[in-house]
């Protein structure tokens, strides 16, 4: 399943999708992984229930939610 507001994604760019546990997750399931997509796209989803879909971001909005994090905005 995919969120209804992402960019539409093609299956088979999901099957190259590159996918990294986040090093802040914690040993109680609590756990997140990024996937790099074959256009660039960056995906979200969550590590215990991947069945739920995941967020996809565009290379740009990726980058601007990196730096509010790291900014410490969100």
């Amino acid at each position: 399943m995919i969120s209804k507001h992402a960019p539409s994604v093609l299956v088979s760019e999901l099957d190259g999708a590159l996918w990294h546990k986040s090093t802040y997750s914690g040993s109680d399931n609590g756990c997140v992984e990024r996937g790099r997509l074959q256009t660039g796209r960056q995906a979200i989803r969550d590590t215990k229930d991947r069945g739920l879909g995941m967020i996809v971001f565009e290379p740009d909005a990726w980058q601007s939610f990196v730096d509010a994090v790291r900014s410490g905005a969100m």
